[in-house]
This record gives C-alpha cells, sequence and structure tokens, in this order.
C-alpha cells in the first residue's frame, strides 16, 4: 500500500553544506551524507516533502544523475519514499524502533562504533594539540585565511540552520596544513566522520540530545585560532586539547531525548 505524507506537502526549508569544498570525494556521496545527517538528526522533519530534483540539484550544484544516486540509496535504506504525482517524502527513521527491534547484532555494531569513535577522540587527543602547538609556530597568513575561512563558513551555515560538521572539519583540517607536516594531514584525514559508514548507529544516537553544543564549539574554535594566529603555541595546544576533551564529555553526557 502506498504511504501517505505525515504533513501537508510543501517544500522543505533547510540549508547545505557546500560540497565543493570537498572536490576530492564522489559528489553523489556527499550528497548522500548531506541528506542522511539532515533526515536522522530531525533537521529534516519526518513527512517533510523534499525539493523538487531540479531544485535540490541547484543546491548541490550537481548534476540530476548524481542527485538521483544519492537518492536511490537513501530510498533504498528507507530514509525517503515518493508519492507518484507528489513528491518525495522524509520518512519517520527511527519510529517504533526499540532496542529489542534493533536485535543483538544491530546493538552490538552500534556499541562497537561507539567504541571506535571514543577511539577516535582518544587519538585526536594525542594529534590534534600538537598540531596546534605547531601550527602556531610555522603558521603562515594563507594559513590564518584558510582557519579563519572555515570558521566564517561554520558560523554562516549555523545561521542558516545547515549541517555543520563539515566546516568543523575542514577548521581542524586547516590546523593540520598549517602544521606543514602532511603524515598529520593524512592522519586527520582518516578521523573525519564518514556518515555513510555509519547508519545504524546515527539511527540510535538520534534518539539522544543533540551531542554539539553549537555555540561551546564556536567559541573554543574562536580560541584555538586566536592563539595560533598570536604565535602562542602552549596556549593553543592547551585549548586544542580542551576542544577535544570537551567533544569527549559533550558525547558521554547525553542524554535521551524528552
Amino acid at each position: 500500500m502506498m504511504e501517505k505524507p505525515a504533513s501537508p506537502a510543501r517544500p522543505a526549508e533547510f540549508a547545505f553544506a557546500d560540497l565543493q569544498q570537498s572536490k576530492s570525494e564522489r559528489l553523489a556521496d556527499k550528497v548522500y551524507e548531506n541528506l542522511f545527517h539532515a533526515i536522522v538528526t530531525g533537521m529534516i522533519a519526518a513527512g517533510t516533502r523534499l525539493p523538487s530534483e531540479n531544485t535540490l540539484a541547484q543546491e548541490f550544484d550537481v548534476s540530476r544523475p548524481v542527485l538521483r544516486e544519492a537518492l536511490d540509496k537513501l530510498r533504498e535504506e528507507g530514509l525517503i519514499y515518493s508519492v507518484r504525482g507528489s513528491g518525495t517524502y522524509v520518512k519517520d527513521a527511527v519510529a517504533g524502533e526499540t532496542q529489542e527491534q534493533l536485535g543483538s547484532d544491530a546493538e552490538r555494531e552500534v556499541l562497537e562504533r561507539i567504541g571506535q569513535m571514543l577511539d577516535g577522540i582518544e587519538l585526536r587527543l594525542i594529534v590534534e594539540p600538537e598540531a596546534a602547538y605547531l601550527a602556531a609556530r610555522r603558521r603562515t597568513p594563507a594559513d590564518i585565511e584558510r582557519m579563519r575561512g572555515a570558521l566564517d563558513r561554520f558560523n554562516e551555515a549555523l545561521q542558516k540552520g545547515a549541517i555543520l560538521h563539515y566546516h568543523d572539519y575542514a577548521f581542524h583540517e586547516a590546523v593540520a596544513t598549517a602544521t606543514c607536516n602532511p603524515r598529520i594531514v593524512d592522519t586527520l584525514k582518516s578521523l573525519e566522520y564518514d556518515v555513510s559508514r555509519s547508519v545504524t548507529l546515527m539511527r540510535f544516537l538520534v534518539r539522544f540530545q543533540p551531542l554539539v553544543r553549537v555555540e561551546a564549539v564556536q567559541a573554543e574554535h574562536e580560541e584555538i585560532l586566536r592563539h595560533i594566529e598570536a604565535g602562542a603555541a602552549t596556549e593553543a595546544k592547551r585549548a586544542m586539547r580542551n576542544h577535544i576533551e570537551h567533544a569527549r564529555i559533550r558525547m558521554l553526557n547525553s542524554r535521551p531525548a524528552r
């Protein structure tokens, strides 16, 4: 039986990340990750009608075949569905889904992925404070401009209600780049959160309050940049360590949404 839309058909009002910031990755994957993240975190509510394919393709600055590839993947995962003559709608990603329904294998996968995330934060605690230290000693005007640009895009996305995690990562990558050590950059790239490989985890975490208090992240980024720009290496290292540690605390202190 064809599903009925849960709310009146109307274009959604939301914003997306600038995919052209990451040309090295397949654009279809980037479109998918943006839409996936927006759906499972509730940025695009269940029952919302997505904009037309033409509009979405323009928003993401991709071709329609690229967009359709991303939409097909979301459809296969049961996150969206189409109503003939009406449009494409967002499903409730976790409606009625309990831990019992997830099953022991899926629950084990969730716990493993949470463990992997915590392992990644532990590695970041080792690598990124030292990267900030070196960045403060070696940064160039171009490096400072790159970091400031990433933070400006983060702030702009925040104002628009857009997805933030790509801009967050861009700032950390810019800090790593300022070390002039490509191995540090490669290490950081290995830690970038890959939404497309974390479907089960995200469907579990969506039942929790947001893991990130955006205003706190924003202030921590600004402090790190301020110390790097001033060449205050020890302070930059301390600020980066505090930022990563706070990220771990925010994750562990999340509570089920009421």
